[in-house]
């Protein structure tokens, strides 16, 4: 499958249920979610279920707008381009109002421990690819998927969780966001 295809897909199955506003909404409120709370986004036919955390569904809109960025060492604005942890720092930032700074193995020391099998979107994964624990990040999107910013073809993508190459470097997950 393309990256549009994906790109396109996600956006679907993001946005699905935008016109029904989870539990927890106030009627007449902010229009603010009350707590985040995971909203179940419906299966389309041809579509995985994906579960998306409230604030998961920003964090992955953010770093869909970012697919093709160039790859910079170090870099954390996608004009000049972005490293791993610059653009986990940039996205979430931007979506949540969450700082986090430092290298993937310091963003690793936040949030929560989750199990692979308990990943939502907007979690973060985390790989040794440097032969050096959590020296990757990236943020999963749902479907065994994650964005990242590679410094392999230097540009933001998608990748699947069973690329053999991810597959067998995968070290952890945390979540920043309420479970």
């Amino acid at each position: 499958m393309n990256k549009r295809y994906w790109i396109g897909a996600l956006a679907l199955l993001l946005t699905a249920c935008a016109a029904t506003p989870p539990k927890g909404r106030q009627a007449g409120g902010t229009g603010k979610p009350a707590a985040n709370r995971p909203v179940a986004v419906p299966a389309r036919p041809s579509l995985a279920r994906i579960e998306v955390a409230v604030g998961g569904r920003e964090i992955v809109m953010y770093a869909l707008g970012l697919i093709d960025v160039g790859y910079r060492f170090g870099g954390k604005n996608p004009d000049a381009g972005l490293d791993c942890s610059g653009m986990v720092s940039f996205i979430y930032r931007n979506a949540l109002g969450i700082e986090l700074q430092g290298s993937a193995a310091d963003i690793a020391q936040r949030g929560r421990v989750v199990q692979r099998s308990d990943l939502q979107a907007g979690d973060l994964v985390f790989f040794n690819t440097l032969n050096r624990p959590l020296s990757h990040v990236g943020i999963y999107i749902g479907d065994d998927k994650f964005i990242h910013a590679p410094s392999s073809n230097g540009r933001v993508r998608i990748e699947s969780m069973k690329n053999k190459y991810f597959a067998t470097r995968y070290e952890t997950a945390r979540s920043l966001l309420a479970g």
